[in-house]
Order: structure tokens, then sequence, then C-alpha cells
């Protein structure tokens, strides 16, 4: 997968828009879902935990968590080069779909 193809596919995703996001590219629908790379060679997605572990075992070499506290919320790298069409486009829209969902309130004081 290319920046091209990613941004394409995430651009198609209904009421996504894409902004300057510190030094990488954010796309947001309601939420901020995924990000890509400034070296255009990763893309960051807002995946829940059980299926950033899911994708991280099935394919490695293409998924891993973030780093610390942003990869235990679910935040997963994907190394674009290592990744099909169809399987960014399913991981995309698992990402698109927790970016409309509501967040729970949390308990008044």
């Amino acid at each position: 997968m290319s920046t091209a193809e990613f941004r394409d596919l995430a651009l198609a995703l209904a009421g996504t828009s894409e902004a300057p996001h510190f030094d990488r590219t954010a796309f947001r629908a309601v939420r901020i879902f995924a990000t890509l790379g400034a070296d255009g060679l990763s893309a960051n997605l807002k995946l829940a935990p059980e299926e950033q572990e899911f994708k991280s075992m099935l394919a490695p070499e293409a998924f891993a968590p973030v780093p610390g506290g942003w990869g235990r919320q679910g935040w997963t790298t994907v190394t674009l080069a290592r990744i099909d069409r169809t399987e960014l486009a399913d991981a995309l829209a698992l990402a698109y779909a927790h970016a409309h969902r509501k967040r729970p309130r949390s308990p008044s004081r």
C-alpha cells in the first residue's frame, strides 16, 4: 500500500476529513480514527484492544501496538508495505466505526 492508496481509502469513508496532527496527518470522522506517518511508511489506527491483539497475532509483520499507553488504548501501527488493500480497508472500517461510537459518560462528582 502507498500513502496515496491509504489516503484514498480513509477519505472514502463518509464524513472523513484530513488535517495536520503534530508530525502526522490525521483522518477524522467525529474523532480521529487514523493518522499517517510523515515518512509515508506507516499509519496508526484506533482499534479496540482485542482487535489490535487479534490483528497483531495474525499479521505481526503488518500490525503492532503503538508503544506505551497509546498502544494499550488500542492505537495500532500498520506498516503499509506489509498490508494489502483488503486488509487495510477492513482495519480502517473498524477504526472508523469506533470513531462514531459514543463514549461512556464519566460519573458526576
